[in-house]
């Protein structure tokens, strides 16, 4: 058995149990180098927070580990299809590649919005049902002023 599907079982696995012990059915798996550095389970509900999702809770575990933000040289191994959030998340810690099991599709079926968001992104804003505004401000661009001027930062 390859060690993509170990780490595939180990999500599922974390799912499993996350539903068992009152959370959402998701569970998430960072390697790094055939190394387990972190793992994650749904906590939206357990925890009244909804970015607690399994890999995001994952990343941050990583990232708090290893000391970085970025997590270049790891792979997430998730048991769904991460969610938009998730995705644009792992895009935003830089990992190398994202491994799924069940799909959007599945997560849909049991009534998670992960298809309806992904359909919702590829919408004209002005059809969403939060009101996204765009309000022009003569400071607006000051914090980027700021960044662009120092000498120490830590590039994204």
């Amino acid at each position: 058995m390859s060690s993509e599907v170990t780490y595939l079982e180990r999500a599922i696995e974390l799912a499993v149990r996350s539903v068992a012990d009152g959370g959402g059915p998701f569970g998430a798996v960072i390697v790094r180098n055939g190394e387990v550095i972190a793992t994650g389970q749904n906590r939206v509900t357990k925890d009244h927070d909804p970015s607690a999702h399994a890999e995001v809770v994952a990343i941050r575990e990583a990232c708090r580990l290893l000391g970085t933000h970025s997590l270049r040289g790891c792979v997430l191994y998730a048991s769904c299809e991460p969610c938009p959030m998730c995705l644009t998340t792992s895009l935003w810690a830089r990992l190398d590649e994202i491994v799924y099991a069940a799909d959007r599709y599945a997560a849909a079926r049991s009534g998670f919005d992960d298809l309806a968001f992904y359909e919702l992104l590829g919408r004209d804003r002005r059809t969403w049902p939060t009101l996204i505004r765009h309000q022009e401000l003569p400071a607006a661009e000051e914090p980027f002023a700021a960044w662009n001027e120092l000498d120490d930062k830590i590039d994204y």
